[in-house]
C-alpha cells in the first residue's frame, strides 16, 4: 500500500471494479479522475458523478458554466479540460465563453444576465463559502430553492474534485482542454 494519491491502475479488485462500472467513460476510457477516486471504495459510492444525471434542475448549460467556473477558480486544467472537450459544444459555448471561465470577470459581456449573475454566485461560493445579501436575492430571484441547492452541491462537489485532481498531480487527459492563455 502506497501513501500517494494516484490513479489505480486495472486489475482491480472486485468491488472496486463494480463500481468503476458505474462511472462513465469518455471515448472508452475511464478517467485517472475516477480511477484516483477508487482509492477508496466509500468515495467511489459517494462520489461526484451522481451530480451529473438528467434529473438535475438545471440546465445542463448552466450546470456547466458553474462546473467551469468553479474548477478554474481552483485551477484545476485536469477537471476544467474534460468538461470543455466533453460538453462545451454540446451546451454552446463559445470559444470566448470558454476563455472567459478562466479569465474574465463574471460581469463580462459575452454572458447573459442571467448568466452574470450565475458566475457571481460561483465564485461567491468558491471565494466565501456564502452569498452576501443582494447576490442572495438576485439568487433566489432566478433559481428555484432546488436549483439552488443544485448550484451549491455542484460548487462543493467540484471544489473537492479539484483538490482531488491538484494533489494527486494528475496529468491532463490527452483528448481534454488546456486554459487558455490569459488575453
Amino acid at each position: 500500500m502506497t501513501n500517494i494519491l494516484a490513479p489505480v491502475e486495472p486489475p482491480f479488485e472486485a468491488e472496486t471494479a463494480a463500481l468503476l462500472e458505474g462511472y462513465p467513460r469518455v471515448q472508452g476510457h475511464l478517467l485517472s479522475l475516477f480511477r484516483t477516486f477508487a482509492n477508496s471504495a466509500r468515495f467511489l459510492r459517494k462520489g461526484v458523478p451522481n451530480l451529473l444525471d438528467r434529473e438535475s434542475p438545471l440546465p445542463l448549460r448552466e450546470r456547466e458554466i458553474v462546473i467551469l467556473r468553479t474548477t478554474a477558480h481552483w485551477r484545476c486544467e485536469y477537471e476544467w479540460g474534460v468538461h470543455v472537450a466533453v460538453f462545451a459544444e454540446a451546451v454552446g459555448l463559445t470559444p470566448e465563453q470558454i476563455a472567459a471561465t478562466v479569465h474574465a470577470n463574471p460581469q463580462a459581456a459575452c454572458w447573459t444576465g442571467r448568466e452574470r449573475t450565475l458566475l457571481t454566485v460561483t465564485d461567491s461560493l468558491a471565494a466565501t463559502g456564502n452569498l452576501t445579501d443582494p447576490v442572495l436575492q438576485s439568487f433566489r430571484d432566478g433559481w428555484t430553492v432546488a436549483q439552488q441547492l443544485e448550484v451549491i452541491a455542484l460548487c462543493g462537489a467540484y471544489h473537492t474534485v479539484s483538490q482531488v485532481a491538484n494533489v494527486a498531480r494528475l496529468s491532463p487527459e490527452g483528448f481534454a482542454a488546456r486554459f487558455p492563455d490569459a488575453a
